[in-house]
């Protein structure tokens, strides 16, 4: 008898250390879990990622004042950084603030990352030298100074996107002057702007 009640309650005195060892397993699979949310995360930290709307109205005043200053269409400049930069989410833009995909030279700061050019007909993977900026803000002075100044060899080029009537004229603009590869980059910038009614900040 008193053998069946020692083991009685040795019985009991191991539920404690199953419900330990149940914890800690689960705290375990918690730091897991916590672990995969922060691949490719090169700090380790989680990135903080912006709903569509709360990306369009980061950028809508500076992209206005943009508009009252050099004439470029808010619109344009939202539809490209939402096309460039899937909604900023991109590794260029979202760490180095390069919301368009604009090339570096010379000693500018700059990073060098894969991207996808349409080259004789098909899609090509190179290697890039982009600008690297402190903020997107910075990002959409450069992209409207691209229109206003243009490039060495054509300071002229971009010239028609500042006087375009509205953003489907300046979409073609871009387009012909070459702004991108895409044979189909016009309508696509086109398409951004009509689903997510851009045209409304053209007129504030």
């Amino acid at each position: 008898m008193p053998k069946k009640i020692g083991q009685k309650r040795k019985s009991k005195a191991s539920i404690p250390l199953i419900f330990a060892g149940i914890l800690v397993i689960g705290l375990a699979f918690v730091f897991s879990l916590q672990r995969l949310s922060n691949f490719g995360n090169e700090s380790g930290q989680p990135e903080e990622t912006l709903t569509h709307q709360a990306f369009i109205d980061q950028l809508v005043p500076h992209a206005q004042e943009l508009q009252q200053g050099y004439g470029v269409l808010p619109s344009i400049i939202l539809g490209q950084a939402i096309l460039e930069s899937n909604w900023g989410q991109s590794q260029l833009a979202s760490q180095y603030k390069n919301l368009f995909g604009i090339k570096a030279s010379g000693n500018q700061p700059k990073v060098s990352l894969e991207t996808k050019e349409y080259v004789n007909e098909q899609w090509i993977t190179i290697q890039g030298d982009f600008k690297v900026y402190n903020s997107w803000e910075e990002s959409l002075d450069d992209h409207t100074m691209l229109f206003v100044e243009g490039t060495n060899w054509n300071p002229q080029l971009y010239a028609d996107v500042l006087t375009a009537a509205d953003y489907k004229e300046a979409a073609h603009v871009l387009q012909t002057a070459g702004y991108a590869t895409d044979p189909d980059y016009a309508n696509k910038i086109i398409s951004v702007i009509e689903t997510y009614n851009l045209g409304q900040y053209d007129h504030p």
